[in-house]
């Protein structure tokens, strides 16, 4: 959520103040609606927040809803931009960006065909750079591997987590080429221990968690993607390199989703993982530029 935030605020040219919420008890169970008195609601875990308020205020997830709009009544100058569905009356807001799988309609909604990321040319090009060394003795095609777990849709079971190995060690097979691997927070322990133990140490290479992940030096150094279906975000990443995407479904799923994965393969800009690299070219998702266009022309008109 943050990552959408800080993207959009980058690719407006703006240098943002990051403020995250960690809500306290009884705020931290209750839906937005029912949040009374939001600003009594941060945890000292969290920010606080209090005036000046900005200019421009760009927010993501269900527990930041109440807040942003608290900010708003405090200070109507306040532009407030929502990323995601907010579950409240959309024209509270003065812009929401949300993907179209949300199946969100009005006349101050964006519709993007993923999730708002920090992905540019300029950034891969960085990164590239930065990780030439961790990258440069491995075996090509490059095959990077972004990893999820088990969330709230899907679970990444460890019947799965054999099923996912199995593939990987066909890939390198029938490629010839190396893995270079990143686990998320959501990774559980028993699932990387599986991942390790099962893929040939000499063609694999993966995140110990301890140094600078390699992240964007994964999605700029690699020939091809495999990346978990649990993350919108994941996903939204590895399209906009341009780069062959394929998917590895995790057991679970729902509606949204589905309509998000099938949008996607319909459009081929991704498909199945089934334990060898395709190539292929699809144009790469504009959503930040969608967004960007959209949020500065509605943020111009405001203040006029």
């Amino acid at each position: 959520m943050e990552s959408q935030c800080v993207g959009l605020a980058e690719r407006l040219g703006l240098a943002p103040t990051i403020k995250r919420i960690s809500p306290r008890f009884p705020w931290s169970f209750l839906p937005p609606q029912l949040w009374v008195k939001p600003f009594l609601a941060a945890g000292p875990a969290g920010d606080k927040f209090k005036p000046p308020w900005p200019e421009i205020l760009i927010s993501s997830g269900r527990q930041t809803v109440a807040l942003a709009l608290a900010i708003k009544k405090s200070n109507p100058a306040t532009f407030s931009v929502q990323i995601q569905n907010p579950t409240m009356a959309l024209n509270r807001f003065d812009i929401v960006i949300a993907p179209q799988h949300d199946q969100l309609v009005g006349e101050n909604i964006v519709s993007t065909s993923g999730a708002l990321h920090r992905v540019t040319e300029n950034r891969l090009k960085c990164a590239q750079k930065e990780f030439s060394a961790e990258y440069a003795d491995l075996k090509k095609p490059l095959i990077g591997v972004l990893v999820g777990g088990t969330n709230q849709i899907f679970r990444f079971t460890e019947a799965k987590g054999k099923q996912f190995v199995s593939l990987l060690r066909e890939v390198v097979n029938t490629s010839g080429g190396s893995l270079i691997i990143t686990p998320s927070r959501r990774t559980d322990p028993q699932i990387l221990k599986i991942i390790k133990g099962g893929l040939p140490e000499a063609d694999t290479k993966i995140w110990d968690g301890k140094s600078k992940n390699p992240y964007f030096g994964i999605l700029a150094y690699a020939d091809a993607l495999i990346v978990t279906g649990d993350s919108v975000n994941m996903i939204s990443e590895a399209i906009a390199t341009g780069k062959p995407v394929h998917i590895f479904q995790l057991s679970g799923g729902n509606k949204k989703f589905d309509r998000f994965h099938t949008g996607l393969r319909v459009l081929d800009k991704t498909r199945p993982f089934e334990g060898r690299i395709e190539h292929w070219q699809y144009p790469s998702a504009d959503d930040m530029t969608i967004a960007a266009d959209a949020v500065e022309k509605a943020w111009a008109s405001y203040r006029n």
